[in-house]
């Protein structure tokens, strides 16, 4: 036995009906060890968590008349779609050869082509159609019958008992017609051999149809599965193999080629290139890679060539984490799901409840034939009652929309985010990496006593070549950027957290905050004024100094995303309260906020109390949404009803929130929001057409509409109707995928 908690996927074979979900849940449920398990009917799979060896789960699945296997790696949905492709031409053949018998039955029938019951020819006939329709339930109905029976032992019942009842009995009531229809009431001698068939033919038909349009919802990781090449170009011992992906070791050199995808994550080490990130991070515009940058399993290189250094493999990959996540939303349950599996749970014993009292009801006042009303009756509440419709409702709506949110690099890591993602009405916003980019940028320089702003740049950057503080990494980059060379600096100091000093071409230089420049005497003079503007707009101006005269500014600047000003107008547009709360200063904090267009700010917060800040406004009433660098910001992220973890790159911290935003694209949330409003008004359209259809269909199938119109529900009608059904509620959820 595992000593640590772990999550174990498992493909459930032979689910037909949610009635199915809950009974291999409660199995899973009763292993030693287990957690947590939530079956999804959607795709055939469950999700456990706990302390127990695999093959004590796939043998409690099988006790409860079921089959499982173990899913590892990212090969499994290739051999699962393999499968179902397999199961799906299997039910067309059961469908072919329920309907080649029962559609002629049914027309000959229809135009009295055959001798009647009771007459010798008839018996012949009959006794001829009862073996041909048995050999036709056992071929196209066999996996009903023996489901039906595994769970009767276990004292259980679901789709397949409601089948296996409602066909069984056509078949048994008409083969006893054969030969005893004369103690038949007048009427009821009537052969039902085409309905059995005819049912048959179009439950598997419909099954077909569904397993087919259900193949839809996992095209998101199929997708993301087929970013991952099969082998990679590695070079060892001065050669270039192509090997295996499985073969690829930790800090092994590839060399990745145009139009070549990214076998494993790693860092560039010679070479540049332009990759495209789309599929990951949803954003089409290619990213520039140099040496030193990160690349991703999955992403395509379109122009150069590089070799890089391996980092992470096999599921340690960003990819695979991004697989993984999306497989764990896509079976978890919003609080909406665990209404309808506890309506399921109890609603096959409900409708065989119902079907024995129509039975009876009829039998007793129904009018002549009596027996053959109750019959029929009972038959067809049996076969239209499956709750399909209503086990598919939710799960592969939340399948389609995750599967969809992964496509425009937005990973919602559990159900009930994506439940509660639409109904947000404050967004509370971090600054730095959030509304900023989170990288220090030159934004402003000033140049005086008779330098240009190049001049300035170098003799800043000489001195904080040697520099580690954030500050100089963004002086350096300007220079670099602009292509300026860096001068020799002599009897260098640096003051930590003040400034730098040293000697360039015989003169002294300082560079630093105005205080330090005023320990050594120098005056800002004319710039002081230029300072404090640069410092109300959010701006950090460093002074440079020559020989104790200011000679210029060079100020420093956290600037926002291109797109945050949008985004925030976005979710004000759509009514949402927006908070931007960060560590910084207010002067600064304020700039920020009024450039990005929020108004409100909390400025000077501490990372562990931006979870109080998160709790004062739930306390308000507002359903609060946590928009953070999913490190620092954890607290808060974990306390708001939705946690949005700013991923970037593979610096993604997908444990830290509900939802992953990849690239950090603050137009995500809005994104978010719409889609949790689009799935959950999906997800009610299903139950309500699930929940309508069953209510509205059982009462018409039990004969409320034969007092007062005469109509009676063909039991054929019923199997094509319930199955119908299915199929309908998948092709809603998928128009999620047009999102």
């Amino acid at each position: 036995m595992n000593e640590q908690a772990t999550s174990i996927r498992l493909s459930v074979l032979g689910m037909r009906c949610a009635g199915c979900v809950s009974a291999v849940e409660t199995a899973l449920r009763e292993v030693p060890g287990v957690i947590s398990a939530d079956v999804n009917f959607a795709d055939h799979t469950a999700l456990v968590q706990g302390s127990v060896e695999p093959e004590s789960l796939k043998k409690a699945v099988q006790e409860a008349g079921y089959d499982a296997a173990v899913m590892e790696g990212l090969e499994d949905l290739s051999g699962q779609e393999e499968q179902e492709e397999k199961r799906y031409r299997v039910l067309l053949n059961k469908a072919g050869v329920a309907g080649a018998l029962g559609l002629p039955l049914m027309l000959g029938a229809h135009l009295g082509w055959f001798p009647l019951l009771g007459s010798a020819s008839g018996s012949r006939f009959w006794s001829v159609v009862s073996l041909l329709t048995l050999a036709v339930l056992y071929y196209a109905g066999g996996h009903f019958y023996s489901g039906a029976i595994k769970l009767l032992r276990l004292r259980q019942a679901n789709m397949d008992t409601l089948i296996a009842l409602g066909t069984g009995a056509a078949w048994f009531y008409s083969t006893v017609a054969i030969d005893f229809s004369s103690i038949l009431p007048a009427g009821s001698q009537h052969a039902y051999f085409e309905a059995a068939a005819v049912i048959l033919a179009f439950i598997n038909l419909g099954s077909a149809l569904e397993m087919r349009a259900r193949g839809k919802t996992s095209s998101a990781i199929r997708q993301l599965i087929g970013l991952q090449p099969r082998t990679a170009r590695v070079v060892r011992d001065g050669r270039e193999l192509d090997v295996p992906i499985a073969d690829i070791g930790l800090e092994e050199t590839l060399r990745v080629r145009p139009g070549e995808k990214v076998p494993v994550d790693g860092t560039v080490l010679e070479g540049h290139s332009s990759i495209d990130e789309a599929m990951l991070t949803g954003e089409s515009i290619p990213v520039e890679k140099s040496v030193g940058d990160e690349v991703i399993a999955g992403t395509l290189n379109q122009s150069g060539t590089f070799l890089f250094k391996a980092t992470r493999i096999g599921r340690d990959t960003v990819l695979a984490h991004i697989i993984a996540s999306v497989r764990q939303a896509q079976s978890s349950k919003p609080a909406i799901a665990r209404l309808a599996d506890r309506v399921a749970a109890v609603f096959v014993p409900v409708v065989v409840a119902i079907s024995a009292f129509t039975f009876l009801v009829w039998w007793v006042f129904g009018p002549t034939p009596a027996l053959g009303y109750a019959f029929v009756t009972a038959m067809t509440v049996l076969v239209i009652a499956c709750p399909c419709a209503l086990g598919l409702a939710t799960p592969i709506s939340v399948m389609v929309a995750v599967g969809r949110a992964a496509q425009k690099g937005i990973l919602i890591r559990n159900g009930d985010a994506l439940q509660a993602a639409g109904r947000l009405t404050c967004v509370v916003l971090d600054k730095t990496g959030t509304v900023t980019e989170g990288r220090p940028r030159v934004a402003t320089v000033v140049a005086g006593q008779g330098l240009n702003d190049d001049e300035v740049l170098v003799l800043a950057g000489s001195l904080e070549s040697g520099s580690e503080h954030p500050l100089a990494g963004a002086i350096l980059s300007e220079i670099e950027t602009r292509g300026l060379a860096l001068k020799s600096v002599e009897d260098f100091q640096a003051v930590a957290g003040r400034g730098v000093y040293g000697r360039i071409d015989g003169h002294s230089v300082r560079l630093g905050n105005r205080a330090y420049l005023a320990e050594a005497g120098v005056a800002a003079g004319a710039l002081d004024g230029r300072i404090d503007e640069l410092a109300a707009g959010g701006q950090t101006p460093v002074l440079l100094a020559i020989d104790d005269q200011a000679v210029g500014i060079i100020a420093i600047a956290d600037p926002i995303k291109a797109d945050s000003r949008a985004a925030v107008a976005r979710l004000l547009e759509q009514g949402v309260r927006v908070l931007m709360v960060t560590g910084d200063n207010e002067i600064t904090a304020r700039a920020i906020a009024r450039e990005a267009g929020i108004t409100e700010v909390r400025a000077q917060v501490l990372p562990q109390d931006k979870a109080e800040v998160v709790r004062a406004l739930q306390a308000q009433g507002e359903v609060v949404g946590m928009v953070g660098d999913g490190i620092n910001d954890a607290p808060a992220l974990a306390q708001a009803d939705v946690g949005f973890a700013i991923g970037a790159g593979s610096d993604i911290a997908i444990e830290s929130g509900d939802v992953v935003i990849m690239r950090g694209s603050l137009h995500k949330v809005t994104d978010t929001m719409a889609l949790s409003k689009a799935t959950v008004r999906n997800i009610k359209q299903n139950l309500f057409g699930a929940f309508i259809y069953n209510t509205l269909s059982i009462p018409v199938a039990a004969g409320l509409l034969y007092p007062a119109f005469g109509l009676l529900l063909n039991p054929m009608i019923a199997g094509a109707a319930m199955a119908l059904s299915s199929v309908t509620v998948v092709s809603n959820a998928n128009r999620l995928r047009s999102l």
